[in-house]
């Protein structure tokens, strides 16, 4: 929130909604299950999740976290083999020999599993935030319905 009121560039609009005793009870009951510490922010995150905008919670973004640094490490040790390769190739081991070829090969094919890793660890990462967006939009819809319904 403070964030956001840091940034004089984005327009705000203030919404003002008028409930009853019991829906206030319950949207605070549903905000601390979620661990959304103000109505602000959780409406917010209502609105955003509506409207598709996918805003990751505490933990999405611990999983995140982890998925980043686990591709940071095989990031570091394909660029660890890639400059191996690049030394042996300027000391001339990788032209016509039978351990240097051996040594060519055994570095490609190490660098092909960690390109494979790499594409499905990103797969991974993508069905993740899809399949959390998709239980976010279900939810959203779901409390909007709610609340819908007990307007009539």
């Amino acid at each position: 929130d403070a964030e956001r009121q840091a940034d004089a560039a984005i327009p705000v609009s203030a919404v003002s909604v008028k409930v009853t005793a019991a829906e206030l009870a319950a949207l605070d009951e549903v905000l601390a299950k979620a661990g959304i510490e103000s109505r602000a922010e959780g409406l917010r995150r209502l609105i955003q999740a509506a409207g598709g905008v996918f805003v990751p919670d505490a933990q999405m973004a611990a999983e995140m976290a982890r998925y980043r640094a686990s591709l940071h490490e095989v990031g570091n040790g394909v660029v660890q083999i890639a400059k191996q390769m690049t030394q042996a190739n300027r000391r001339g081991q990788g032209a016509g020999g039978g351990t240097s070829a051996e040594f060519t090969e055994l570095r490609l094919a190490q660098m092909r599993g960690l390109a494979r890793f790499i594409l499905d660890s990103a797969d991974e990462i993508d069905l993740l935030l899809r399949r959390r967006r998709d239980a976010m939009q279900l939810q959203a819809t779901a409390a909007l319905r709610e609340f819908a319904h007990a307007a009539e």
